[in-house]
């Protein structure tokens, strides 16, 4: 009886159409307020900001803030630069995720077999992601000097001709594009090398039963459980790829040999404090933002519908 009545005196409250006790609502609140405080201020506010500051012609120089409507997106759509920086952030995001995505998931499979050194040579292809970026721009700026740089030396030695690697309009972008893969391939060797050594080894047992090979077992049987990693890691990699900045910046600053290495988010940095010009340069963020979220929805909708084939 006793248990009845205070059954009955504890409080409950309806959210979403689930009943809580009182108490654990606000334990709930309690642990949620810090999180809730830290998106509001780092998260939701500067979002506002920047949608808002788009629509002004604000200069950080100045301090002049006036709304000018589109005058921002209008601009930005006429101007040779922004379509530059967006068409060599395009041709470095696929040559990346190509190259990236390829050689990743071939080391990954080499290093899930029996092989040599195998400890040794997983440490070996982590060890770049490890390193600052900043520091290993500057050490890689010494490998591609066209006069002393080794890559040069060796191309010499083998009786190719050499290059001019950073400081050509024509191979900067390519040069900076063998640095990031160098620079991140490692990360993704380890993601997919997770996924291989997740998969039962029953099921691969059990093809080879059944007479199936090696390259029959690889496209049958591994890459098919491996889809989810590689989605993610496609999904990863268009993110930041188009987040690019640092290696820009410091291997080719300002935008290299005619403008031939700014990317999205170099021109959004240059815009923003080397002009001044905030509100055009928010205006370019928003645009940035658009795109990445297309592209990784489109990834996601066609992962989504592969998977729905498969079953």
């Amino acid at each position: 009886m006793k248990k009845r009545q205070e059954t009955l005196r504890i409080h409950r409250v309806t959210i979403f159409g689930t009943q809580y006790e009182s108490a654990q609502v606000r334990a709930g609140a309690v642990l949620l307020l810090p999180t809730m405080v830290a998106i509001i201020l780092l998260f939701l506010v500067p979002v506002v900001q920047v949608v808002s500051y788009s629509f002004t012609n604000y200069n950080i120089a100045t301090g002049l803030k006036a709304y000018n409507g589109i005058a921002n997106y209008r601009h930005l759509f006429t101007d040779d630069r922004f379509f530059k920086a967006i068409r060599n952030t395009f041709t470095f995001a696929a040559f990346k995720l190509l190259i990236d995505t390829t050689l990743a998931l071939t080391i990954a499979l080499m290093l899930d077999s029996k092989i040599l050194l195998k400890k040794y040579l997983r440490s070996v292809y982590f060890a770049p992601v490890v390193v600052p970026v900043v520091a290993s721009s500057l050490i890689w700026i010494w490998f591609f000097d066209p006069g002393i740089g080794p890559f040069n030396q060796i191309l010499t030695a083998l009786g190719l001709p050499t290059s001019q690697w950073l400081y050509h309009e024509k191979s900067a972008l390519a040069s900076i594009l063998m640095f990031s893969i160098w620079k991140g391939l490692g990360y993704n060797v380890v993601l997919f090398l997770a996924g291989l050594q997740n998969i039962p080894p029953s099921y691969i047992e059990a093809a080879q039963v059944d007479g199936a090979k090696g390259y029959q077992v690889l496209f049958k049987i591994r890459l098919p459980l491996l889809r989810p990693i590689i989605s993610f890691v496609l999904m990863i990699g268009i993110i930041n790829t188009f987040k690019v900045f640092a290696e820009v910046n410091v291997m080719t600053p300002k935008g290299g040999p005619l403008y031939s290495t700014a990317l999205m988010v170099n021109y959004i940095y240059d815009t923003a404090f080397t002009s001044g010009k905030m509100g055009r340069a928010c205006s370019a963020s928003i645009i940035l933002f658009i795109i990445i979220f297309i592209l990784t929805l489109i990834q996601t909708q066609l992962d989504a519908r592969k998977s729905i084939t498969m079953e």
